[in-house]
């Protein structure tokens, strides 16, 4: 199901006061931790909080990104 597009918000560790709990791994993500807080346009409701590297993952996950190792490359 599609809430429309996504606002991602980048969120530096100063600004982070709350403890989070990162719905890509699960892990919580403590408070003074930079992370990105993603909200889908259609359901502001949903908005979480992510580790930058599992939003990243979770990006190459819905949109079939694959990343070419340098042994692979002609």
């Amino acid at each position: 199901m599609s809430f429309g597009d996504e606002i991602v918000t980048p969120v530096q560790p100063y600004q982070a006061t709350k403890a989070y709990v990162c719905p890509g791994c699960t892990a919580p993500i403590e408070a003074g931790t930079g992370h990105v807080v993603v909200v889908p346009e259609l359901a502001p409701d949903l908005r979480r909080h992510w580790h930058r590297g599992c939003w990243h993952k979770e990006q190459r996950r819905r949109h079939g990104v694959m990343r070419r190792s340098a042994a692979s490359s002609p």
